[in-house]
């Protein structure tokens, strides 16, 4: 077993969760700071105002990337830490934002350092925090006009770090930003397709409008950086998507169709346009018919418009027909077989259970269906009660380790076993931090951080992953 030379792995963070500094270097909010702001809406009162406290301790957190052996680090850009938004109140729709230098000279330390240090930055542009100045101005990606304004701060993060970063993501998760953020009200900006419970009576169209404008962003800043950059910087660029391995509950005809309905209504309905040029058929009927269209000009950018797969993934799923909700297929789900068994053990959230046959499961199925190289840019395990152990207890995360054995293994035998080509392993995530509505309760780190003192601690996992690729990977000559 064995990874291909030019394998990358490293871990991965999202800039609200880690660096705090909310209004350092003319940094303005983005939906993340209104939303976690908001009585009630993050499980234990927090914010992102700290952190981590990266903004100031980034050099330290670089440090320990290469100790732990990473040749690659995944981390996002805030938008609104780059594009000056000050003056964005006297601004019209159509207005371009000025570049903020303060925001762009700290991330190109990070992506410089990097690079001294021979790790390869793979930064993504869009991981949920939309620039409140934006949402303000139009209603952010609820209006084609926002399309525009993220093809404009592309452009700023490929002249600004495009000589240094070679691997690039336009957007994280698009169906979590939909979904949760515009549909269930559980994620910024707090909005919810229940009239019931939404105060604007915004509909069920919302969040398909939302996603199609998260589409076309995505291409027309794919389009930009082949166009104007590419052909001199000769980086790569894509998407990251999340996905379950959705399997059939039962061996029925039913439960067939109700798996690969919910892989529609959660992965499909973004890579079926960007890798296959429409959505897919199911996703019109649990729409209710109210999905979008592309023009013919608009799905000639759409479609091809990811030079891989960027594949973010944490557990499995057993899938039968049922259910009300469009966004998950209108199907139910869970971790019970008929029998009474369950798959795989238990983490500290109840969305997540280790099951890594489920993984191995998932890459076999992108693979065949889409057939292009997959960027594993997210999977991690939360131990559960965590939080409330010692220090000196929490750094021996045996449970996650246990989670990694599985992934990784299956992940060798995707790739060795089944031919799947899979070009990368980012684990979720470098430090503990803002976990979004859970605040600080969940913990996902390969590293303990004390949110009073801001000391690192490495976890056990973090030497488990540093001699698992340092065995399995092939040295380039």
């Amino acid at each position: 077993m064995s990874l291909p030379k030019d394998f990358l792995f490293g871990f991965a963070t999202a800039a609200y969760q880690i660096e705090g500094s909310p209004t350092a270097g003319g940094r303005t909010p983005s939906v993340w700071d209104t939303f976690s702001h908001l009585p009630g809406k993050v499980a234990d009162g927090t914010t992102g105002d700290v952190a981590c406290d990266h903004y100031t301790r980034w050099r330290d957190d670089i440090a320990l990337l290469k100790s732990y052996g990473a040749n690659a680090y995944r981390f996002s850009v805030s938008w609104s830490r780059v594009i000056d938004f000050s003056n964005a109140s006297k601004a019209s729709v159509g207005t371009r934002d000025p570049r903020n230098e303060e925001g762009i000279k700290f991330y190109r330390a990070i992506a410089e350092e990097c690079v001294r240090l021979g790790i390869k930055p793979a930064i993504t542009l869009f991981h949920w925090d939309t620039p409140q100045a934006l949402e303000d101005r139009y209603g952010g990606w609820r209006r084609r006009e926002i399309v525009g304004d993220f093809v404009h701060y592309a452009k700023v993060c490929f002249e600004a770090f495009g000589d240094l970063v070679k691997h690039w993501i336009t957007l994280n998760e698009p169906w979590c930003y939909s979904a949760l953020g515009h549909a269930y009200g559980v994620h910024a900006p707090g909005r919810t397709s229940d009239r019931t419970k939404s105060p604007e009576g915004n509909t069920a169209v919302e969040p398909y409008v939302v996603g199609h404008n998260l589409i076309l962003g995505h291409a027309y800043a794919v389009k930009a950086y082949r166009d104007l950059f590419a052909p001199t910087q000769k980086g790569s660029i894509g998407v990251t998507l999340d996905a379950l391995a959705y399997l059939p509950y039962d061996d029925t005809p039913g439960s067939e169709s109700a798996a690969q309905r919910a892989m529609d209504a959660r992965t499909g309905w973004f890579a079926d346009p960007i890798y296959k040029g429409h959505y897919p058929a199911s996703l019109t009927s649990l729409s209710g018919g109210v999905l979008p269209s592309f023009t013919e000009e608009e799905i000639r950018v759409v479609k091809g418009s990811s030079d891989f797969l960027g594949l973010n993934t944490y557990t499995s799923n057993l899938i039968q027909d049922g259910g009300n909700d469009p966004y998950n297929g209108k199907t139910k789900g869970g971790f019970v077989r008929p029998d009474g068994s369950e798959l795989g053990f238990k983490s500290h959230v109840g969305w997540l259970q280790a099951y890594p046959e489920g993984f191995r499961k998932l890459l076999n199925y992108l693979w065949k269906t889409y057939q292009t190289p997959i960027f594993v840019t997210e999977n991690g395990f939360p131990v559960k009660d965590e939080t409330s152990l010692p220090i000196e207890q929490a750094i021996h995360d045996t449970n996650r380790i246990r989670y990694f054995e599985g992934y990784t293994q299956a992940l060798l035998d995707a790739i060795n076993e089944d031919g799947v080509v899979v070009k990368s392993y980012f684990a979720w995530s470098l430090l503990d931090n803002f976990e979004w509505a859970d605040g600080y309760l969940t913990r996902f780190g390969v590293t303990y951080v004390n949110y009073k003192t801001q000391q690192r601690y490495p976890k056990d996992s973090a030497k488990w992953l540093k001699e698992w690729f340092e065995k399995n990977h092939q040295k380039l000559d």
